[in-house]
């Protein structure tokens, strides 16, 4: 756990030190696209954050093929290798999608052949656990095409959830702990070698999150553009094809016991199928709601529009942190979810538990105007936004009175004549002769 732990750390620290200096490029190379229609921030922002998230990647295999225990991932393995490859390809994808603009089929046809490239060394599904029957060999064919499946549908997921400062970082962020905590049981637990790439794979992920964060958060002085989301969502499905297509359940003895334990056994023989899905549950429902959204008005899957679930938190009243804070609930509550009810099924607390908090975060959606005011003794120890608002009527201005001039005396204006400081419509104010 320690070198797990160093890993992260190291993993954070070159992404945070290197995202202040990939910023300043970013402004001298021009990386900084005008504001478009679906965009919520103000001002033009800086991408290519996915720079320094690249380099964080690199300096956590690094420094993990120079640690003991993990050192060993790299020698009886080929997967540390293949993710290295894929990820440099979309990389490069992102980064000149960053800068030029290009076109979206050309992008999938990129995620394609990074997916490619990793199965061609090794990183695939090589047998799906089916409840009841054991484990089912595929095919090459099935394995590559499941596999690549697999990888484009989590980038893109993570692409389309990419809308709002710091909500693609933290999703993604909290994805992968769970998912660490998940192969690392597999891992100790179990002492199936096979699980240590994942949980590895998920460390650096999380390093490559918690490093980029800081500099992300609302109002976010940088992007992470296209070259950071497509990165982070590879990194995130090859974690996920590795410990569903090549850890044995038959090893976990998730299949043994009598016929009464088996309806226990069920759901949880499915959490290595249905984790890698549950920890991208937001995106993926957001995904599928902008395909068929797009679809039914008659344009293309991969137009852009302010339809997504976090535009629509902000349309009904949220603000900025708010509907991010609410993504990061809904996220952690459906991976940690699956993650606790695959250590006990058969406890009812879990299930109580998921759907009081499922109550609370409909109770949060329902409440977007809601805004909590601090007492006056603590008001100096909370934002200003949070303190209650004071109404100061200013003094009246004294005007000084003139003295009415006699009727003969008023020399008529004309009409239509335009002024300064309380022109009319009919002209300016009327003029008195001495």
């Amino acid at each position: 756990m320690r070198e797990y732990l160093l890993t992260l750390c190291i993993t954070a620290a070159v992404t945070y030190l290197l995202t202040g200096p990939v910023r300043k490029f970013a402004i001298v190379a021009g990386a900084m696209p005008q504001i478009r229609a679906r965009d919520v921030h103000r001002e033009p922002t800086p991408r290519l954050g996915g720079i320094a998230m690249f380099f964080g990647l690199c300096a956590g295999l690094l420094v993990a093929d120079h640690l003991t225990n993990l050192s060993e991932v790299f020698e009886k393995s080929n997967e540390p290798r293949a993710l290295l490859s894929g990820a440099a390809l979309i990389w490069l994808i992102g980064v000149l999608d960053d800068k030029f603009e290009i076109d979206a089929l050309i992008k999938l046809g990129g995620q394609m052949i990074a997916a490619g490239v990793m199965v061609v060394q090794g990183l695939t599904i090589l047998w799906l656990p089916v409840p009841g029957v054991g484990t089912v060999a595929l095919t090459q064919w099935q394995g590559t095409l499941l596999t690549v499946a697999l990888v484009v549908i989590t980038i893109n997921a993570v692409n389309f959830v990419d809308g709002l400062d710091g909500l693609a970082a933290g999703m993604v962020c909290i994805a992968s702990a769970a998912f660490f905590m998940y192969a690392y049981r597999i891992w100790y637990s179990y002492g199936i070698e096979a699980a240590a790439p994942a949980t590895l794979f998920a460390a650096i992920l999380m390093g490559m999150c918690l490093g980029f964060l800081p500099h992300n958060m609302h109002p976010a002085r940088i992007f992470m553009g296209d070259s950071g989301s497509m990165l982070i969502g590879l990194v995130l499905a090859a974690g996920a094809i590795s410990v569903t297509g090549q850890v044995d359940p038959d090893v976990m003895n998730l299949f043994s016991g009598s016929e009464r334990n088996t309806v226990h056994q069920t759901v949880p023989v499915y959490i290595p199928l249905l984790l890698p899905l549950t920890i991208i549950a937001i995106p993926a429902a957001d995904l599928v709601l902008a395909i068929v959204r797009r679809t039914w008005r008659g344009q293309s899957p991969f137009a852009a529009d302010r339809g997504h679930l976090h535009h629509r938190l902000l349309e009904i009243g949220h603000s900025h942190s708010r509907a991010v804070l609410i993504m990061y609930f809904w996220s952690a509550l459906i991976a940690f979810g699956a993650l606790t009810y695959s250590v006990n099924s058969a406890s009812m607390w879990i299930v109580l538990s998921v759907v009081l908090l499922s109550a609370l975060g409909l109770l949060m959606l329902l409440l977007p105007r809601f805004t909590p005011r601090a007492p006056l003794w603590a008001e100096h120890l909370v934002p200003p936004r949070y303190r209650r608002r004071r109404v100061v009527v200013p003094p009246a201005a004294e005007v000084p009175v003139e003295a009415p001039a006699e009727e003969e005396d008023r020399t008529p204006v004309a009409v239509g004549v335009s002024g300064v400081n309380g022109a009319t419509a009919a002209g300016p104010r009327s003029r008195f002769t001495r």
